[in-house]
């Protein structure tokens, strides 16, 4: 969530400019956590006041110019093409709900897969879908709306079961050829896809499988009501439509389109009244107003500690005292980790760390494709935790939970973390590693 404005130029930073992050996590974070009550502090009044707090502080520039500079982040092309996204995502999820495309894909995933394998199942097609389309995104908006159904036909907790989609998602976002991280990676450490695919993959496969055998075992105590009602198939192929699209490499927005278009011809075939189907496409694209609200907010302060110099400055401070192969290593983790708390994007965290990512790995000796991969595995880290990234949001529309409710419950982007934290302290793997 990172503009770069030509007009304006930049402050030099201190802890001052990486405040408003802690004026937001402290008013929803930490009072929801004291209050033991994820909604007592709406994300929506905490990103407010914190954006207005970073507005307030921002040295230098009139009152009109910082609410330009607040508007530019927020008006970004990124944050721009979210909204669009969250809009048409809104309007597939409700417009398939009320034709019934999410109870017969429910009805049928429950009539092929074991009761005993079902949380498994539905990690694997996370980890399928995202590795095959490289977007995270993608695969929450097409999976969610399932897995909510799913929930509700099991007994299953509804954001454990959100955060199994959740956390899939982000297996192929970090190890997709066609991943936005995965170029954004390699092309800043200056190596090939197929060798970062190598290492990345000898980390993060292990985090996989011990995530996948979790599942496996919770999922033994699972068990779908016994009469599922009988599969109406006609109804399945909107679902059907956008993995099959997603799964093909469809940019997101044509998938999502023609999704809605699916519903509205499949739903008026099978008795669904013409005006219905525009009545709940309206219902969701509006529910989807908080979302929307909140995204404008966080591009807008994201982009304010940015112009006052918060992540140069935090940059500036991990790298001044590294010292050996393990330290300059951790140090990039650190950056690419902090740079996507701050940008709440992790290409933009990748991009912008990545050429000072090569020269501490030129200065140290680093093998440049583990240095991609550790890259590429803490911002999805990171981005698959922060309750304000864009995955979080979604997921948290679509199933109408706190995004809080969800974190707890991500096992991999937990697991993959420490996978990749063990390979820096162990020097794994060691052909990559040196001494």
């Amino acid at each position: 969530m990172s503009v770069t404005t030509d007009t304006i130029p930049k402050n030099k930073g201190g802890w001052w400019a990486l405040s408003p992050l802690a004026v937001f996590l402290c008013l929803y974070l930490v009072t929801s956590l004291l209050a033991n009550d994820f909604y007592k502090v709406p994300i929506t009044v905490a990103f407010l006041a914190s954006s207005c707090y970073a507005i307030a502080i921002t040295r230098g520039l009139s009152p009109e110019q910082r609410i330009h500079q607040f508007s530019a982040g927020a008006g970004n092309k990124n944050i721009l093409l979210m909204v669009w996204i969250f809009i048409l995502a809104g309007a597939f999820a409700q417009s398939a709900k009320q034709m019934g495309a999410i109870d017969a894909t429910v009805n049928l995933t429950l009539h092929i897969l074991p009761d005993n394998l079902l949380l498994a199942g539905i990690f694997i097609a996370a980890c399928f879908i995202s590795l095959s389309i490289g977007t995270s995104v993608g695969t929450i908006v097409a999976l969610t709306p399932v897995a909510v159904g799913l929930a509700e036909k099991t007994g299953i907790d509804l954001p454990y079961m959100v955060a199994i989609v959740v956390g899939g998602s982000f297996f192929g976002d970090n190890l997709s050829f066609i991943s936005d991280t995965t170029i954004a990676s390699t092309k800043t450490q200056d190596c090939v896809m197929r060798d970062k695919f190598r290492v990345n993959s000898m980390i993060v496969v292990p985090a996989a499988l011990i995530v996948l055998g979790i599942y496996i075992f919770q999922g033994l105590s699972v068990s779908a009501p016994p009469q599922v009602q009988g599969i109406e198939w006609i109804k399945v192929i909107p679902y059907l439509v956008v993995l099959g699209m997603a799964v093909a490499g469809v940019n997101v927005m044509l998938v999502l389109l023609l999704g809605i278009l699916s519903t509205g011809i499949i739903g008026i075939y099978t008795g669904t009244a013409f005006f219905d189907w525009f009545g709940a496409m309206g219902t969701g694209i509006t529910g989807m107003g908080e979302l929307i609200i909140i995204t404008l907010l966080a591009g807008g302060m994201l982009e304010t500690i940015r112009h006052n110099g918060g992540i140069d400055f935090i940059i500036s401070r991990l790298t001044r005292h590294v010292s050996g192969k393990r330290g300059a290593e951790f140090s990039i983790a650190a950056l690419v980790s902090i740079a996507n708390l701050c940008t709440a994007n992790n290409t933009i965290a990748i991009i912008t760390t990545g050429p000072i990512a090569k020269d501490i790995a030129l200065r140290f000796h680093l093998d440049r494709r583990k240095t991609a991969s550790i890259l590429d595995t803490f911002s999805c880290l990171v981005q698959g935790i922060i309750p304000y990234g864009a995955q979080m949001l979604i997921a948290s529309g679509l199933a109408c939970i706190s995004p809080i409710s969800i974190i707890g419950n991500l096992y991999y982007p937990f697991c993959m973390g420490a996978c990749a934290t063990l390979a820096i302290l162990l020097r794994y793997p060691r052909k990559y590693s040196g001494k």
